[in-house]
C-alpha cells in the first residue's frame, strides 16, 4: 500500500482585526503541521486572516494594506508546506471578495471568490462582500480541489460545478456559528451535497467567541458517499490530521480520527463556557463580578464563569434586603464556597432608605408600586458597577431568555453589566443545564433547582405571580421568537389565548429594553441582537 499523503484541516480560534496577530498563528500552526505532523497541505478556515465576522472593518482603506503584508509575510515565512486559506481580497474598483487561496511556493497559485453570501440570522455579508462568479478547481499534486467557502455548500449549485470541472474532492472553510442543533444540520447538508456530486468533501470550521457569536469547530470529512470518515471535537482548537490515499484512476480517500457527538446540554454549556471565556479574555478583562442571590439564574452563571475563567478570577456578591431569605443566603454562600470564589455581603437596606428618604417629598400621595422593587435591583446595579470601575472586572449580568423575552427585568438595575451569559438560554433550559453541571458533584444546591423561582423584591414573590409557568411562557416563546409564528397559530396549537395574547405583547412593549441589554451568548437559531431586529415604535399587531 502506498504512503499516504498528509493534510491537516486548522481548527482554531481568530482574534477578529487583529491581522499580524492571526498571521502569526497561521505561521505556527503551518510550522506545527509541517515539522511534527510531516503534513504537504494546511487548511485554514473562512477570514482566518482577519477573524470572523470582521464587520465594518471591511469598510476601513487600511484593510487592503494589511492583508496584504500579512500575505507578503507568509510567503516568506510559511515553511515546506502548501497553504488553503481565507481572507478578504480588495481590489482596485474597491469591490471585495471572500476568497479561498491555495498558496503554495512563496506565492498564491489560486483564488476563489465566494458565490453564495448569506444574508440571514446573523449574517450582513452582501453589506461588505462582491459576490464571485467563477468555479475553481486548483491542480494540486495530481489532484483537483474544489475551492469553496462556507455558504457555497448549502447551495447546490458550487459543488455541482466543481463536480463538473473534475473537482476529486471539495474543499469547503467555514466561519459557522453555533446554535442548538447545527452540527446536524452541517452533517445532513454536507453529505447530502457528497452524495449529490459523487465527491468527498473537506470542512474546515473556526473555533472560539466572537462579541454574542460562537464558533463550535466540528471540522469533519465526508466520502463520496455521505459516510463521515473524520470529525474533530467541539470547541477546541485543534491540528486535524487527515491520511489521503488514492486520486487520479484509484478512489480519493481521506481519513482522520472521528470524535464522539457530545449530548446537547453539553455542548450548549460548552458554548456558554467558551462565550464568556473569550469575551472576557480577548477584551483584556482582568476578572469578573456578579450579583450571587440565591437563585439559579445566578447559581449557573457563577458555575459557566468559574469554568470558563477559573476560580480566581471570578467575585460574586450577595445584596440581601428584608425580602431575602435565609435559604438564599445559605444557598448563595454555599455556591461560592463550593466553586471556591470571592465572595462579599452588602446589606442594602440602608442605601434602600436614604433612597426613599430623598425621594419621599416627589413620592408625597402615590401609593408603593413596583417602584420600590425596582430600586432595590438599581441600587444592586450600582455596587456591582463600582465595584467593576474599581477592580476593572467586567460585571456580568444574569437574565434569562425568558425574563428578557418579557421585559422581566429591570432597566439599570439586574440588567446593569457588560455580558449576559443566559441572555439566549430558557428558563427551561437553565434546570437542564444546572442538571447537567451537577453531573459529577452537586455545585448548585438541589433546593435551587427545586424550589419556586422568586426575584424577592416584595413578600412571598413568585415569578408565576406575574408570568405563566415556565413550561407554558417557554414554548409559546420559541414559537413566536423562533418560529415567527402568530397569536391565532399558537392558540390553534392548544394555548389558551389570553396567555398568548399577554405573553405576545409583553415581547413586543419590552423591545425597547432588550436594544439597552448587555450582549450575550447566542445558542439558538434566533437570538435577540444580530439575529432578531424589531422596530421599538411599532404598531404592529401580532394576531395574524
Amino acid at each position: 500500500m502506498t504512503t499516504p499523503r498528509r493534510w491537516v484541516l486548522a481548527q482554531l480560534d481568530f482574534l477578529v482585526g487583529d491581522i499580524p496577530g492571526n498571521a502569526e498563528k497561521i505561521l505556527q500552526a503551518a510550522d506545527r503541521a509541517c515539522q511534527q505532523l510531516g503534513a504537504e497541505l494546511i487548511i485554514f478556515p473562512e477570514l482566518a486572516l482577519t477573524g470572523y465576522p470582521p464587520e465594518d472593518l471591511l469598510l476601513r482603506p487600511s484593510l487592503r494594506v494589511r492583508v496584504d503584508q500579512a500575505l507578503a509575510m507568509l510567503a516568506e515565512k510559511l515553511p515546506a508546506i502548501d497553504v488553503i486559506l481565507g481572507y478578504p481580497e480588495r481590489q482596485d474598483d474597491g469591490a471585495v471578495y471572500n476568497v479561498s487561496a491555495l498558496i503554495s511556493g512563496g506565492r498564491v497559485q489560486q483564488v476563489y471568490r465566494k458565490k453564495q453570501l448569506p444574508n440571514y440570522q446573523v449574517f450582513d455579508e452582501k453589506r461588505y462582500f462582491t459576490p464571485g462568479h467563477e468555479t475553481v478547481v486548483a491542480d494540486y499534486k495530481g489532484l483537483h480541489l474544489g475551492l469553496t467557502v462556507c455558504e457555497d455548500i448549502w447551495n447546490p449549485e458550487p459543488a455541482r460545478s466543481a463536480a463538473l470541472a473534475g473537482a476529486d474532492v471539495i474543499i469547503n472553510i467555514n466561519a459557522s456559528p453555533y446554535h442548538i442543533g447545527k452540527q446536524q444540520e452541517r452533517m445532513d447538508v454536507l453529505r447530502a451535497r457528497a452524495k449529490e456530486n459523487q465527491v468527498p468533501i473537506v470542512y474546515v470550521n473556526m473555533v472560539g467567541g466572537q462579541d454574542e457569536l460562537v464558533f463550535d469547530g466540528g471540522s469533519c470529512v465526508v466520502d463520496a458517499s455521505g459516510q463521515t470518515t473524520a470529525l474533530a471535537s467541539r470547541f477546541g482548537e485543534e491540528l486535524v490530521l487527515l491520511n489521503v490515499r488514492g486520486g487520479g484512476d484509484a478512489p480519493l480517500t481521506l481519513n482522520g480520527d472521528i470524535q464522539a457527538m457530545p449530548d446537547e446540554d453539553e455542548v450548549i454549556y460548552q458554548a456558554l463556557v467558551t462565550g464568556v471565556r473569550d469575551y472576557v479574555n480577548k477584551n483584556r478583562f482582568p476578572s469578573v463580578v456578579l450579583g450571587l442571590s440565591g437563585g439559579i439564574d445566578s447559581a449557573l452563571t457563577l458555575a459557566v464563569a468559574v469554568d470558563a475563567l477559573g476560580p480566581e478570577r471570578v467575585r460574586a456578591v450577595m445584596m440581601p434586603f428584608r425580602y431575602t431569605s435565609k435559604m438564599s443566603l445559605e444557598d448563595a454562600e454555599q455556591e461560592a464556597r463550593t466553586l471556591g470564589v470571592q465572595y462579599d455581603v452588602v446589606p442594602i437596606e440602608p442605601m434602600y432608605e436614604a433612597f426613599l428618604q430623598s425621594l419621599s417629598p416627589l413620592f408625597d400621595g402615590l401609593p408603593p408600586d413596583t417602584t420600590e422593587e425596582n430600586l432595590q435591583a438599581r441600587i444592586r446595579g450600582v455596587l456591582l458597577m463600582s465595584l467593576s470601575n474599581k477592580t476593572g472586572a467586567l460585571v456580568l449580568t444574569t437574565g434569562n431568555k425568558s425574563e428578557m423575552a418579557v421585559g422581566y427585568s429591570t432597566l439599570y438595575g439586574d440588567m446593569a453589566g457588560g455580558f449576559d451569559v443566559l441572555k439566549d438560554v430558557y428558563k427551561t433550559r437553565v434546570y437542564q443545564l444546572a442538571r447537567y453541571r451537577n453531573r459529577d458533584g452537586e455545585v448548585i444546591p438541589e433546593r435551587v433547582i427545586t424550589r419556586p423561582p422568586s426575584a424577592e423584591l416584595r413578600p412571598d414573590q413568585k415569578d408565576q405571580d406575574s408570568l405563566p409557568d415556565y413550561d407554558v411562557l417557554d414554548a409559546i416563546l420559541q414559537r413566536y421568537i423562533e418560529g415567527d409564528e402568530s397569536a391565532a397559530a399558537i392558540i390553534a396549537d392548544g394555548f389558551e389565548p389570553e396567555t398568548v395574547h399577554r405573553v405576545l405583547r409583553l415581547v413586543d412593549i419590552n423591545e425597547y429594553k432588550r436594544r439597552q441589554a448587555p450582549i450575550g451568548v447566542r445558542i439558538t437559531a434566533r437570538g435577540f441582537g444580530r439575529d432578531r431586529r424589531y422596530p421599538i415604535t411599532s404598531g404592529w399587531a401580532p394576531g395574524d
